[in-house]
C-alpha cells in the first residue's frame, strides 16, 4: 500500500504548485444588498442577500468546496487512467442558527460515471483531496463536519 501511494504522489508532482500566492479580487456595492465581486482576472459573481439576483456568500462558499474537490478527483481519476463519462456533485450544508451563522456540516454525494474505475480509486482520490489538497476545505473551520459520498456507475 505505501508502494502505491508513493507512485501516485509522484505522479501528482507538481500539482497544485502553480498557485497564484496573493488572489485579489474586488467587490462593489451596486444597489440595495447587491454586490458585484470581480476577481483579479476578470471573473464576476453577483452577492444578493435577499437571493433574487445572485447568490448568497454561503452559497458560493458551498460551490467553492464542491468545485475544489472535483477538481482534485477528477484530476486524480485522470491520472489512474479512468474514463470518466459525468461528474456531477449535489452538496448540502447545515448551518449553525445563531450568529456567526457558520456550516456545522457539509455533504456532498458525488455522481460518476466512468470505465475503468473501481471504487477503491474513488476512495482514494477523494482522501486525497479531503486530507491534503482542497485549498477551500483547508480554509474552512476546523469543527466543520465534511461527508463525502459517491455513486459509481461502472457501465
Amino acid at each position: 500500500m505505501d508502494r502505491e501511494k508513493e507512485l501516485l504522489e509522484e505522479e501528482l508532482k507538481g500539482y497544485k504548485e502553480k498557485i497564484t500566492p496573493v488572489n485579489k479580487g474586488v467587490l462593489t456595492w451596486e444597489r440595495e444588498l447587491i454586490f458585484l465581486g470581480r476577481t483579479q482576472r476578470g471573473y464576476e459573481i453577483e452577492f444578493d442577500a435577499h437571493q433574487q439576483w445572485g447568490c448568497s456568500p454561503t452559497e458560493s462558499l458551498l460551490l467553492s468546496v464542491a468545485g475544489c474537490l472535483a477538481i482534485d478527483v477528477v484530476t486524480f481519476l485522470q491520472k489512474m487512467k479512468a474514463e470518466l463519462k459525468s461528474f456531477k456533485i449535489e452538496i448540502i450544508g447545515e448551518r449553525n442558527l445563531t450568529p456567526p451563522q457558520y456550516y456545522k456540516k457539509i455533504e456532498m454525494i458525488l455522481h460518476i460515471a466512468a470505465k475503468n474505475i473501481t471504487e477503491k480509486q474513488v476512495a482514494r482520490a477523494v482522501a486525497l483531496s479531503h486530507e491534503k489538497y482542497c485549498s477551500v476545505y483547508h480554509s474552512l473551520r476546523k469543527d466543520i463536519e465534511m461527508k463525502v459520498n459517491y455513486i459509481l456507475n461502472t457501465e
